[in-house]
C-alpha cells in the first residue's frame, strides 16, 4: 500500500483561501539609491504583503535587486507615510530609497504553508519583473 504525503504547492487554492501565518518586520533601514537594496526574505511563500514607508523619502519596492536599482523601471514607488499592499505569491522583496537618503519601512506578510523553494528565482528574469 502506498502512502501519498500531501504538501501544499503553488497551485493549491486552499493555501490562498485560508487564514495566513503572520509575518512582521519593522524599523527597517532602507539604503539610499546608490547602495545595495535591502532584501526582505519571507520564510515561506506569501499570499499577500504590505510595505509601509515610515520615512521621509520615497521607497522603491521590487522583486529583484536589479529591478529597483539605477535606471530600472520594474518597481512600485511608495510615498512618504504611504503603503503598498498586493495579493502576490513572492519569497523576497527588495527595497531602496529613491532620493539619495536612507529610509525606513515596515513589511507585513501573510504567509502560506508553501515552501519558499517552490519559487526558485522569486519571478526574477521574467518580462516586466526585473
Amino acid at each position: 500500500m502506498s502512502t501519498y504525503n500531501y504538501k501544499p504547492g503553488l497551485g493549491n487554492v486552499g493555501s490562498y483561501q485560508s487564514s495566513g501565518i503572520p509575518y512582521v518586520t519593522s524599523s527597517l533601514t532602507v539604503p539610499a539609491e546608490s547602495g545595495t537594496p535591502l532584501q526582505v526574505s519571507f520564510p515561506s511563500v506569501t499570499r499577500e504583503f504590505t510595505v509601509r514607508n515610515d520615512g521621509a523619502s520615497e521607497i522603491r519596492v521590487g522583486f529583484s535587486a536589479l529591478g529597483v536599482s539605477g535606471s530600472a523601471t520594474n518597481f512600485y514607488e511608495v510615498a512618504s507615510s504611504g503603503s503598498f499592499s498586493a495579493p502576490m505569491k513572492v519569497t523576497d522583496l527588495f527595497l531602496i530609497s529613491s532620493h539619495g537618503t536612507t529610509g525606513e519601512a515596515t513589511v507585513v506578510g501573510v504567509l502560506t504553508g508553501i515552501d519558499r523553494n517552490q519559487i526558485k528565482d522569486n519571478w526574477s528574469g521574467s518580462a516586466g519583473v526585473g
